[in-house]
């Protein structure tokens, strides 16, 4: 049996980081909107400090599904399979993968606005990698920036400001573009790790600086401050210091009267009308089959999610999928080169146990283009991220430098002396889009319904790959200068399912190379906006989410004011 139910202004898939950012504007204006979430609401019992749990056994009971609907890898177009994994980053619930992520707040540089341009300027068209797919974003960080100062605002972001309105500011970013007023809250608060990393940068020249994190410095919007007590690496706040859209905009939104939620509903397909405007939201709750139709969809789903949608939502105006004419869904796409990090090994105890992956010291100098490229091999940079953040199982399973066995009595003396003395860093690297990297369905595996699941066709190129080897330099030099006596570099690995996923329904004004407008509201379907990191160009060395949220603000914001012609 199929139950059409009555008609919204907004229909909304997808309740976590962008959906949850998303409503927020919509119900404020008064609009009827529904929200469809694949997950539940979580409560603070949900959010036990357990490392087994959270990041070896990834939430079973909250992720269910999205562990079943892991997608598929392959390097390339005639290479096998990857095996799969156990664990999907994506996290079902509502407030999504701010419930468990590690809440760094980052904005884009100014360079990362303008790849194309800026690096023709300064080295020359041939700079660009062959074979690459990059083009500039529709509009610069200056069109962005109210959007970033309102989402911070929002959800809540603590940090230090570098350039207020062209006022430079040492404790902060000096390489970050102008934002209109400081943040929200303070800083995180250090520690003797991160004091003694900020000591080194600045002995070596370098300008150290915390990082941003939707995570509550002092008391905001009636949450707790944060407690410093660990377990946020895949884990939840069980004092809402972590400002998930499940704390700040989802409530703020619900208070209105404007928003319902439905949860556990898991969307199989979006429908259009003779005229092939998206006209309805189809899914799955408790054994039933939902209609729901609505004037304006907004597809709010991870960057696989809104994908695997998109092409499993055929019909005849749109045979290979929706918004698909143009062949331009899973194309561009990118996971940020995150990994390449390096280990490094200190003679004496560094006291990074607990704390919070999102308390910690950045260096941009090796990041965008804030360096001279012209006689390197590659464009782009990175952010080097040390921070305090450490827990038995991911200390007990350290790298022993070459220094002891992996296993036996060795092993175990050795585990014993140093698993406090070890440091590890997050290295985010620019990543580019290439034309044979891409999303599609998967033609054999499918998740529990029957219907496939998203394949990933991609790996790194020689550009991440020599732009890795660089940024593992200066962390080497880093760490040494800041005492270590060994340090290791981790494997760049291959192109597989990343919790930083962009493209497959890239924006920009150009419909032959993009699926959505700057605005966000596809080329081919007037009335359908794709909110995420899908709509995302190019990665920067930043976390995509506060700019992922920057974006949907500013599409919910656009529908509000053009609802005559979008809704109409």
């Amino acid at each position: 049996m199929t139950v059409t139910l009555p008609g919204r202004d907004v229909a909304v898939v997808g309740l976590g980081g962008v959906g949850g950012v998303g409503v927020l504007p919509l119900a404020e204006a008064g609009m009827d909107v529904v929200a469809l979430e694949a997950g539940t609401w979580l409560s603070p019992r949900d959010f036990a400090p357990d490392e087994l749990r959270n990041n070896y056994r990834g939430w079973p009971h909250a992720a269910q599904k999205a562990n079943r609907e892991i997608p598929g890898h392959r390097p390339n177009a005639s290479a096998p399979d990857s095996p799969r994994g156990n664990v999907h980053p994506m996290m079902n619930g509502v407030g999504g993968t701010t419930l468990h992520y590690w809440a760094q707040s980052w904005r884009l540089n100014p360079w990362d606005f303008r790849v194309v341009s800026e690096t023709t300027r300064r080295y020359g068209a041939g700079r660009i990698p062959a074979g690459s797919t990059v083009e500039d974003w529709p509009f610069g960080l200056e069109e962005l920036e109210p959007h970033y100062d309102r989402v911070e605002r929002e959800i809540g972001v603590s940090g230090q400001a570098g350039n207020v309105n062209g006022m430079i500011d040492e404790r902060g970013n000096i390489f970050e573009g102008a934002r209109a007023r400081a943040y929200p809250m303070p800083p995180l608060r250090g520690t003797e790790f991160t004091d003694l990393m900020a000591g080194a940068a600045h002995r070596l020249g370098w300008h150290p600086f915390p990082g941003p994190a939707a995570i509550n410095s002092e008391t905001y919007d009636d949450r707790a401050p944060c407690l410093y007590h660990g377990f946020c690496s895949r884990g939840g706040c069980h004092v809402d210091a972590k400002n998930s859209t499940a704390v700040s905009t989802i409530p703020k939104a619900t208070r209105t009267g404007n928003l319902r939620i439905v949860t556990q509903a898991h969307v199989t397909g979006i429908a259009v009308d003779s005229d092939g405007r998206a006209s309805a939201v189809e899914y799955l709750k408790d054994g039933e089959t939902y209609v729901q139709p609505a004037r304006v969809i907004l597809l709010a789903s991870y960057t696989y999610e809104n994908v695997r949608l998109l092409l499993l939502s055929t019909s005849d105006a749109f045979p290979n999928g929706l918004s698909n004419n143009g062949g331009q869904v899973g194309r561009h796409y990118m996971t940020h080169n995150q990994r390449a990090g390096v280990l490094a090994l200190f003679p004496h105890e560094l006291n990074r146990w607990y704390g919070l992956p999102a308390q910690g010291i950045a260096i941009d100098d090796w990041a965008d283009d804030n360096f001279d490229h012209a006689d390197l091999d590659f464009i782009g940079g990175g952010n080097l991220w040390v921070y305090s953040d450490q827990r038995p199982i991911e200390a007990a399973s350290m790298n022993t430098f070459g220094r002891a066995p992996r296993w036996g009595s060795q092993w175990k003396a050795f585990v014993m002396q140093n698993a406090g003395r070890w440091a590890n860093s997050y290295l985010q690297k620019t990543t580019l889009p290439y034309e044979d990297n891409y999303l599609d369905l998967h033609p054999t595996v499918t998740d529990p319904l029957g219907m496939p699941v998203c394949r990933i066709t991609a790996d790194y190129r020689d550009n991440d790959r020599q732009l890795a080897n660089y940024i593992q330099e200066r962390t080497e030099e880093w760490f040494r200068e800041a005492g270590a006596i060994a340090t290791v570099r981790q494997p760049i690995g291959s192109m597989v399912v990343s919790t930083h996923a962009y493209g497959g329904t890239r924006m920009g004004d150009d419909p032959e190379t993009n699926v959505v407008d700057r605005y966000g509201f596809s080329h081919e379907v007037p009335n359908l906006g794709v909110l995420g990191a899908s709509v995302m160009g190019t990665s920067g060395a930043r976390n995509p989410t506060l700019t992922a949220q920057a974006l949907a603000w500013r599409t919910a914001e656009h529908l509000v004011a053009n609802w005559s012609s979008i809704g109409g």
